[in-house]
């Protein structure tokens, strides 16, 4: 049991502990409160898109609308990044940090109300970071299963895109919270479900892949998210996978 003088010491000892932890601001504070009264009202995003939804009117006949669904590498396209598919009637319908459980909850508001014939799928990455908590690899594949089977149900075409490669060049964390293994693994169960489930498999990872395995150098800016360049590999590569989804 512990003597009155071990728990007084160690009662000092953790309050001198708190006492050297900085404490943030107050407009850091404000700032945090403020994105977690967000993150509460609307977990899933569903007014990001709201308004652009309501104004897209229905494709016409014989159009053919592609919607992309992501999270920031999707959302950054074109979006000062790279170009998006001119002259197309695709629709960017990703948001920046993501993960494939509020994917799924606004997947009929930004995917099947819009009545596409292709859904491009790009997601997990953040899964696997753990940006809406922690997530193992049965969940993202019941996620990205689970939009899959709901487009094929409204008649919408799927293409399921590979998680894409990171690098360590210049942050040297980014291989830590997205492992390079869990991405080969989540990789292995997108392309072996597409072709169970005869759907297409984009593959954006062997495209970007350098020699050290890694996301290339020169293909972005941070290791994680695609340069103008890098997008310039992806777009050829959609463009293909979009039209196998629409062969007949």
């Amino acid at each position: 049991m512990k003597t009155s003088a071990t728990i007084l010491a160690s009662l000092l000892y953790a309050g001198l502990a708190l006492a050297q932890t900085s404490v943030p601001a107050p407009d850091a504070l404000a700032q945090r409160l403020a994105a977690t009264e967000k993150r509460v009202a609307d977990w899933a995003e569903l007014s990001r898109y709201r308004d652009d939804n309501a104004r897209l009117p229905a494709p016409k006949r014989g159009e053919t609308r592609v919607v992309f669904i992501g999270d920031s590498i999707t959302d950054f396209w074109g979006r000062g990044t790279g170009v998006f598919f001119p002259g197309k009637l695709y629709v960017n319908r990703g948001i920046s940090g993501q993960t494939t459980p509020q994917m799924l909850v606004r997947f009929r508001a930004d995917v099947i109300g819009l009545k596409p014939r292709v859904v491009v799928i790009l997601a997990g990455t953040n899964d696997l970071a753990g940006n809406t908590g922690p997530s193992t690899l049965g969940m993202i594949e019941d996620n990205l299963a689970s939009m899959a089977e709901l487009a094929r149900a409204n008649g919408i075409k799927v293409v399921l895109a590979s998680v894409t490669p990171v690098n360590n060049y210049v942050d040297a964390g980014m291989t830590t919270g997205r492992p390079p293994q869990k991405i080969v693994e989540l990789n292995a169960w997108i392309k072996s479900y597409a072709q169970r489930e005869r759907f297409v498999y984009l593959d954006y990872y062997d495209a970007l892949l350098d020699n050290r395995h890694a996301l290339k150098k020169d293909l972005s800016a941070d290791g994680l998210h695609p340069n103008a360049a890098g997008y310039a590999v992806m777009a050829p590569l959609a463009q293909q996978a979009i039209e196998q989804a629409l062969k007949p």
